[in-house]
């Protein structure tokens, strides 16, 4: 079977395999404004149940896990002190990553699909590293023999998108020493119009790292979707979209 793009389609579970449940609330550090849950906040959950699937499942702690890229698609927005149930298991591979998808329903109607591709790196070194055979054993079933690649699809800047200077804050680094993949995020919410209806598709890709000191730019082009980028001189770091329903 040849590979397609991860993190390109939303894929229901497969029957029998193994997947993961977790309640979370959202908190007022979560919301925008209008008490809706921000696509940065919504990261950050898909991160924290993925360590805990990977917590619950036993695997090895000598890995690390480096998000490539994200799709979100937002079918009905959570909101403030709602209760939500994350749901979370593997639909893809490839030879040093997976793709992981997570539902995210809650009791006042909350409906969002995620899907992710992890690359696993050693924690030492930052490098990408072949899956090993406990996580073959622990997440390969569900996957079904689906293959996924971990290739970049979306554009880079356009001549025509404004620019402004991008502060990274030391708060929003990680243990590899850039910006953790959900505080990333915190662009696309910058770049989205004040207001801006809270269902649609969102997806951000991680060509490399955002580090603190940089000369970090955003770019910004707005049209029948907004499109959003950190760039340091002719480098992308970033890129994202989001295309409201």
């Amino acid at each position: 079977m040849s590979a397609i793009a991860g993190a390109s389609e939303l894929i229901e579970p497969t029957p029998g395999t193994r997947s993961f449940r977790t309640e979370r609330v959202v908190r007022l550090g979560d919301v925008d404004p209008g008490g809706r849950l921000r696509l940065d906040a919504t990261a950050r959950m898909l991160q924290d149940v993925a360590s805990d699937d990977a917590t619950d499942a036993g695997l090895d702690g000598a890995w690390g896990w480096i998000v490539r890229r994200t799709l979100i698609d937002v079918r009905h927005a959570a909101m403030l002190d709602e209760a939500v149930e994350l749901t979370t298991y593997c639909t893809g591979m490839g030879r040093s990553w997976a793709e992981r998808t997570t539902r995210i329903r809650g009791h006042a109607g909350a409906d969002i699909f995620s899907s992710s591709v992890w690359v696993q790196v050693a924690t030492d070194t930052g490098r990408p590293t072949p899956l090993t055979d406990q996580f073959l054993d622990t997440y390969g079933p569900a996957c079904d023999g689906r293959k996924v690649s971990a290739r970049l699809g979306l554009s880079g800047p356009t001549v025509t998108a404004g620019r402004s200077p991008w502060a990274v804050r030391r708060a929003d680094l990680d243990p590899f020493d850039h910006v953790n993949n959900a505080a990333n995020w915190a662009f696309l919410e910058e770049a989205m119009a004040p207001g801006a209806v809270r269902v649609g598709r969102a997806e951000m890709e991680f060509a490399a790292p955002v580090m603190h000191g940089g000369n970090v730019e955003m770019a910004v082009e707005r049209g029948d979707f907004t499109a959003a980028w950190l760039v340091e001189g002719d480098s992308v770091l970033s890129s994202a979209r989001w295309t409201a329903a």
